[in-house]
């Protein structure tokens, strides 16, 4: 701020998975060796405090692998965003969702461009370029616009980052989960044409599956955490949190109602709806659903709108639950992710 410097952020959503983190990693490096306009330091930035960087596991495991060290990430709690955006400063590229946090709403002015795999849920100005479209990973979209870039940014470290993630997001580009598209497989084939040396489709997801699922070091509220997405209205904010263990599993840890009280009380939120997802060894996904709250009221609510959904129907069938504040069901919908029920959990907020 002080010497005027602008900076051109690129920057995830805040659950920021391995998508969200390789998308403006990429991006970020994309820009700064295509750009003409050099006074802009373009910074990636991951929009997680570092403390919460261990929590993904998927991430961690991909950058140490690839050589790339925490000490040379930007985190969101290492960054003024607001500062830089008041000084008028700073530009905002996001990459893997397109509205900001009511708690970042001032910035929504400093956005530039958007990239993001969901459907739209608001316009943007003309001066604005958007590229939206409902691909498997964000990370194809990336792939897409570094491709018809000038030949020769794209090197081996930004492929196998982009590679991983995109047939992580796709599951192996298995058709049965529900994920993949034409696109997500013309990128992944592109990488591999022009990269013949990346590893075996099979063996770098069995290894970043591997990673993203064990959470057997993880306490529950940082399970809780580690795949976090948070809606607010003006009267409520509700936790959903991307479980990956099966819900009798995660119900049973010791002290977890405790444990989720402390959660939702430390954080303010009104509910928390847990969503788990497990895999058999042909890919198939397995769901289960919980929605916790010690409002009777707001809980019925949630379930209602969720049990009722038909765009898309998740076809819940209920589940014992060991508490009263805890409502458990099987999501026959095994395609229907948390994408997808976000905007039913928006519309009943």
């Amino acid at each position: 701020v002080r010497q005027h410097q602008e900076i051109h952020v690129v920057m995830g959503n805040e659950a920021c998975d391995l998508d969200s983190t390789v998308s403006a990693l990429a991006l970020a490096y994309f820009l700064a060796k295509t750009s003409p306009s050099p006074k802009a330091a373009f910074i990636p930035v991951l929009n997680i405090p570092r403390a919460d960087f261990a929590l993904r596991t998927e991430t961690t495991f991909l950058l140490r692998e690839q050589g790339i060290p925490a000490a040379s990430l930007i985190f969101r709690d290492e960054i003024d965003l607001g500062g830089l955006h008041r000084a008028g400063l700073l530009s905002l590229t996001l990459v893997d969702h397109h509205i900001l946090p009511s708690a970042d709403a001032a910035l929504e002015e400093a956005v530039v461009e958007v990239l993001d795999h969901r459907p739209l849920e608001r316009d943007r100005g003309p001066g604005c370029p958007v590229t939206a479209a409902p691909v498997g990973s964000c990370a194809t979209l990336v792939t897409e616009r570094i491709a018809q870039g000038p030949p020769g940014v794209l090197d081996r470290l930004t492929a196998t980052l982009l590679h991983g993630t995109i047939l992580l997001d796709c599951v192996n580009l298995s058709p049965a989960a529900g994920k993949v598209t034409p696109r997500d497989v013309a990128c992944v084939s592109l990488l591999e044409a022009r990269f013949p040396e990346l590893p075996p489709r099979d063996t770098i997801f069995a290894a970043l599956q591997a990673a993203k699922f064990d959470v057997s070091g993880l306490t529950t509220e940082q399970m809780l955490r580690k795949d976090l997405k948070v809606l607010s209205s003006d009267e409520l904010v509700l936790a959903i949190s991307g479980i990956y263990v099966d819900l009798e599993t995660f119900l049973r840890r010791p002290g977890v109602l405790q444990d989720l009280d402390a959660f939702c009380q430390a954080q303010g939120y009104a509910a928390l709806v847990a969503m788990t997802i497990s895999y058999n060894e042909r890919h198939e996904p397995s769901r289960q659903l919980a929605v916790y709250s010690q409002r009777e009221t707001l809980r019925g609510t949630l379930c209602r709108a969720l049990e009722e959904a038909t765009t898309p129907p998740l076809h819940l069938q209920p589940l014992p639950s060991p508490w009263s504040c805890v409502s458990a069901y099987t999501q026959g919908n095994t395609l229907a992710s948390r994408k997808k029920v976000l905007p039913l959990l928006r519309a009943a907020l």
